[in-house]
């Protein structure tokens, strides 16, 4: 009989360990969801801010398959004047995509399936070796079943085009979990508005006694000169292209960071001390052009009449030369002047 029992209790023993082992893994995902859910509790933005040892505990550590997904957005402070990488601006959009996806999701099973995170690299450069990541901006989504980080899905650039709207639309094809709609904030708080319709209120009343007796901006000729040399201004020097795309005024030289650089060799890209210069070079084609049409023709002296004209028309040329030429410089298209056929 003792030598039957001793298999027996071995086998016990077995399904014992095995048995509590499996409890134990399944408390160790419960307990990392927890932990999760408390620390993006204690987030004002809803984004966790992980380190290497964060990395390691929720994502090393935890053999797959996690029943939670980490979307981390890689960071440097020192990148963040580098206005072109736009890593703020991609990191306020990502903080807006957590916070509405938490808000649509707050009652739902969702909620704990899916986390935000950011990385940075001072504080963690052996996770973003574990990644792989060697340029920002980068977001990677790490799904419950990857075991290798550098498996994880990589957000392309042109899911940065539409921000908030379209990693929403890359975090439901890769994890099938709605976000829901992006809740911006509005421009203004309750307060600033009811602020200004007070200030309206009494502005008002002294508003309609100037327009009666015609003593408002609106019916000084200079202004709306001014206005209108301003509108052709912003539109000729590609101010609103430079106020889209954020384009810097001038960029540091790679080979001598001490030079800067105020023009841009190429066609797709333009920098805005560029679009100044193209547009006041304009802008004073425009200007001659309606000091000669409307000025100059009232002037009784031939000589000086014929002077100034010669005079626009010199300065005039010179500056369409010079729009030319930057754009041959730009673009590689050059302008030739040829004779009709039938002046030959």
């Amino acid at each position: 009989m003792a030598v039957s029992r001793k298999p027996l209790l071995l086998l016990v023993l077995f399904v014992i360990a095995f048995t509590t082992t499996s409890f134990a893994e399944s408390d160790s995902d419960s307990d990392l969801v927890a932990d999760l859910l408390s620390l993006q509790s204690r987030s004002k933005s809803g984004v966790i801010h992980l380190d290497d040892h964060s990395i390691r505990r929720f994502l090393s550590s935890a053999k797959p398959p996690r029943s939670y997904s980490l979307l981390i957005f890689f960071d440097a402070v020192q990148l963040h004047e580098k206005s072109e990488l736009h890593l703020q601006d991609l990191r306020s959009e990502f903080t807006l995509l957590a916070s509405s996806f938490i808000a649509n999701n707050r009652d739902s099973p969702s909620s704990s399936k899916l986390f935000f995170c950011d990385l940075e690299f001072k504080e963690s450069q052996s996770s973003f070796g574990q990644f792989g990541v060697n340029s920002l901006p980068h977001i990677r989504l790490v799904g419950g079943d990857v075991k290798n980080l550098k498996d994880s899905d990589q957000m392309d650039q042109g899911d940065f085009s539409r921000l908030a709207e379209s990693m929403s639309d890359f975090v439901e094809s890769k994890t099938k979990l709605t976000v829901g709609p992006i809740q911006r904030p509005p421009m203004f708080s309750k307060k600033q508005i009811g602020v200004f319709l007070a200030v309206l209120a009494i502005w008002i009343p002294f508003v309609i006694k100037k327009v009666i007796a015609g003593e408002t901006l609106l019916h000084d000729s200079k202004v709306w000169l001014g206005g209108a040399v301003f509108v052709y201004f912003f539109s000729v020097s590609g101010a609103m292209h430079n106020i889209i795309r954020k384009m810097p005024m001038f960029l540091a030289d790679r080979n001598d960071p001490s030079k800067l650089i105020f023009f841009y060799q190429g066609s797709g890209m333009q920098l805005g001390a560029e679009g100044f210069a193209v547009g006041f070079l304009y802008t004073i084609v425009g200007l001659l052009l309606a000091f000669v049409t409307h000025v100059l023709v009232r002037v009784r002296n031939v000589t000086v009449q014929r002077v100034i004209m010669v005079f626009a028309l010199l300065v005039s040329f010179w500056a369409v030369k010079q729009v030319v030429y930057l754009d041959n410089w730009k673009t590689g298209y050059g302008i030739h002047a040829f004779w009709p056929s039938s002046w030959n």
